[in-house]
């Protein structure tokens, strides 16, 4: 209902009840039904709140392979001595070295029959990220600049759009405008660069107030933001200093948590970013992108994966677990996978190469149905294509659903051409 804010003194809830309208209803005659009902209708659909409201990635940069990861497949030809171990969840098994994982298993769900039609890194990851193949005619919105768009905030005074250690090609908002980039961040064991000033506060202002004359010069001819008053730079200034002077950031500083949990994760990088990226979900942050790279494992792919394993494990198991303990699991969906994976042969090198045919990612929370395994993969290695193939736009869709997000919106871009949101069909067997 446009125009309606909770918070509002005069609109809030304990002034716009259904106790409200009935006494107004009473007052103002049978006539007033048909209105009484529509608004009664508006409010409560703008109190359904979907169960899902931020997306956490776990984004694993070079495409793991399937085999050492979450589809194993022991004693088969392909396995090249890869060893299983069981899970939390009857009859289905991880590849060793994902105990940790293995044993919280039931919380979550695996797509064992990914497919993508992009088998470039690049064009893969941009496919990936947006749901879309890339197209020289427009750049599409990555998952996290649609959420963000679709799902606004105002009182969210931090970006709520953030990729932590990003890789070659961060996510970016396309026709949403660079206001829906990922805010890129490092290590969250190092402070936020340029977030704190070095000058008093009487300093400050009277910075933004020689700034405000000289912005006034710059708005004549530029063009304004939605309610005219501002240029896009002015939006952008607004936004930093709010930052700066956020209580909100502290969800970057993981220090502040204490060291057996934060040991939980793993004493790496990648851990102390799956951690921060649980601290900001409970702020509101919409989408934290965390990445693991070192996945391109064309030599030595079964060296390279354990090593890998060694730190993703810990970090994945102690995220699922951490946002359960939180209760922000059942409104937050984590998605763990990468680009594509690899080939089942190996090559002369000992490495695997790139294979978008039939490839795994991990899926919890946010009302994604657990403990379920979605398609399989030939143990023998002989069928190209995978039993149950979910195309990489399937994803999407299932995601901004459980989001209460519409897959199917269109949305004009700049230059008038439609596009929707995803051109994906939801996976049903893993919606409520």
């Amino acid at each position: 209902m446009k125009g309606f804010d909770s918070n509002c003194s005069c609109c809030g809830p304990e002034h716009f009840s259904r106790r409200t309208l009935l006494k107004m209803a009473g007052m103002a005659g049978l006539t007033w039904l048909t209105p009484l009902g529509q608004l009664l209708a508006l409010e409560a659909e703008k109190s359904k709140d979907p169960r899902a409201k931020s997306v956490i990635i776990l984004w694993l940069a070079g495409g793991p392979s399937q085999l050492e990861t979450f589809d194993p497949h022991p004693n088969s030809s392909i396995a090249y001595g890869t060893r299983a171990i069981n899970t939390s969840i009857k009859g289905v098994q991880l590849a060793a070295g994902f105990e940790r994982t293995a044993d919280i298993l039931s919380n979550m769900s695996l797509i064992r029959s990914v497919t993508s039609l992009e088998g470039d890194h690049e064009r893969a990851t941009y496919n990936i990220q947006t749901g879309y193949r890339p197209n020289p005619t427009v750049v599409h919105p990555s998952i996290g600049s649609i959420i963000s768009h679709e799902l606004p905030d105002q009182k969210i005074e931090i970006p709520t759009h953030i990729s932590i250690l990003p890789g070659q090609w961060p996510s970016r908002g396309g026709y949403f405008g660079a206001a829906y980039d990922a805010f890129k961040t490092g290590d969250p064991a190092k402070p936020i660069p340029d977030l704190s000033s070095n000058l008093d506060s009487k300093r400050r202002e009277q910075r933004r107030k020689n700034l405000a004359v000289m912005e006034e010069a710059f708005r004549q001819g530029r063009q304004p933001d939605l309610d005219g008053t501002k240029t896009l730079h002015d939006v952008t200034m607004e936004k930093a200093t709010r930052m700066m002077t956020s209580d909100q950031v502290k969800a970057f500083d993981v220090k502040q948590v204490p060291n057996a949990e934060r040991l939980a994760y793993g004493d790496t990088p990648f851990g102390r970013g799956c951690l921060a990226a649980a601290r900001l979900v409970q702020r509101g942050v919409r989408c934290v992108e965390v990445t693991l790279s070192g996945w391109d494992t064309h030599t030595n792919n079964h060296q390279g994966h354990a090593a890998l394993a060694k730190v993703l494990d810990p970090a994945l198991s102690a995220l699922v677990s951490d946002l359960k303990r939180r209760d922000l699991l059942e409104r937050t969906i984590v998605l763990c996978g990468g680009e594509f994976g690899r080939t089942p042969k190996l090559n002369p090198l000992g490495g695997r190469d790139h294979w978008p045919h039939g490839f795994s990612v991990a899926i919890a929370g946010g009302g994604i149905q657990a403990g379920r395994v979605v398609g399989e993969t030939d143990p023998g290695g002989a069928k190209e294509k995978p039993e149950n193939p979910v195309r990489v736009e399937d994803i999407h869709a299932t995601i901004l659903r459980a989001l209460g997000i519409n897959p199917e919106k269109e949305i004009m871009t700049p230059i008038g051409r439609p596009i929707a949101l995803s051109e994906g069909s939801e996976i049903k067997r893993l919606l409520s």
